[in-house]
């Protein structure tokens, strides 16, 4: 199949591991892709990996001359921009009470702010796309399922991600007439390099513990992997989701039904 034939998409943190899943499930389905990341080393390898159909940029999504870069080398190198994925992001966990307030700031400037600077660099070059093509383009954001939910002892990351969840909203409503639609993805806990310095950080116990606790909590009985959460990505990039925007999609075995 090829639901991304022709596009370009621009993903953040695309050297870790759900967003390098993104990466390469876009790219199976003929997406051009720009690998966007602090981690040069990572990002390099990932973009030798998918050969021609992507290229690596270093970015810093806090930095607007950097996020602008970004965008340009998208344009430049495959002639326009469709998709903008806003993955980049940190884990943070602990009681409010011990909370650091330069701690606190770091993870609303990296999982709120940082999408936020990224999406305003991107929007130039997605509306002269959506105007070019007729069709829609798409912003996602990988939010979290603490995004729609909330558990105890990760209150600044949960409220960071509740900030995903309304910028989503609100952007769809204003970006709407520009043929730009804004969803987010909510992923249950995925065993990833975050998700164990998560662990590690906040007092939730050995990874076995904090491993088996998430899978307790969850309906379907098993942690996200980076896949299930590449997926839903996938849909919601394609023409198929051209009716789509607004959306907060769980991707959680069922955490949110209840």
């Amino acid at each position: 199949m090829a639901r991304l034939q022709g596009k370009v998409a621009l993903i953040t943190g695309a050297a870790g591991v759900i967003g390098g899943a993104i990466a390469r499930r876009f790219v199976e389905e003929g997406c051009q892709v720009v690998i966007a990341d602090i981690n040069d080393d990572r990002g390099k390898v990932l973009a030798l990996e998918l050969g021609g159909t992507s290229e690596f940029v270093h970015n810093d999504h806090l930095d607007e001359d950097s996020n602008a870069a970004a965008v340009a080398m998208a344009v430049a190198s495959f002639s326009g921009l469709d998709i903008l994925v806003n993955n980049a992001g940190a884990p943070y966990a602990g009681l409010i009470e011990d909370a650091e307030a330069t701690d606190v700031k770091h993870n609303f400037d990296m999982n709120l702010v940082g999408p936020l600077r990224m999406t305003k660099a991107a929007i130039p070059a997605l509306r002269a796309r959506a105007g070019e093509t007729g069709k829609t383009v798409a912003i996602l954001f990988t939010a979290s399922s603490q995004a729609i939910n909330a558990r105890p002892v990760m209150a600044a990351y949960t409220a960071a991600k509740h900030g995903v969840h309304g910028l989503t909203r609100s952007a769809a409503l204003e970006l709407a007439p520009d043929n730009i639609r804004v969803n987010c993805v909510c992923p249950a806990g995925t065993d990833t390099p975050l998700f164990r310095a998560m662990v590690e950080g906040g007092g939730f116990g050995s990874l076995e513990s904090a491993i088996a606790g998430v899978k307790q909590n969850i309906p379907l009985g098993r942690m996200a992997e980076p896949e299930d959460t590449a997926n839903a990505f996938l849909f919601l990039a394609s023409d198929e989701a051209s009716m789509v925007t607004g959306i907060s999609l769980p991707v959680d075995g069922g955490i949110s039904a209840r």
